[in-house]
């Protein structure tokens, strides 16, 4: 029972690695509004293409996003879109500290 508990803390420790950098977030606050190919996803977060694949690398391994081909191209899509709620949250967390 023990080590139940200690996979699924492990699971959530996981998810918050991969939520925790700017570019990271930044592409998932882009993938909210619609599913976006690699090119674009690069441009929002102003990296070269290697390292826009190794962050939505770690956002597919966390469970967060989703890969589907059309065609030449690569458009990653929310796999949880309250993972969107959950960024509105820490939004007014910040607010709160703010004042």
């Amino acid at each position: 029972m023990k080590a139940d508990r200690t996979r699924a803390m492990q699971d959530r420790a996981d998810i918050f690695k991969a939520m925790g950098h700017p570019a990271r977030l930044a592409m998932l606050i882009g993938l909210g509004r619609k599913a976006r190919c690699v090119c674009e996803l690069r441009e929002m977060v102003g990296l070269d293409l290697s390292t826009v694949s190794k962050h939505l690398t770690v956002l597919r391994y966390a469970g967060l996003v989703d890969a589907e081909r059309r065609g030449k191209r690569v458009f990653y899509s929310l796999r949880c879109p309250c993972t969107l709620d959950f960024l509105d949250c820490v939004e007014r967390a910040i607010a709160e500290r703010a004042r």
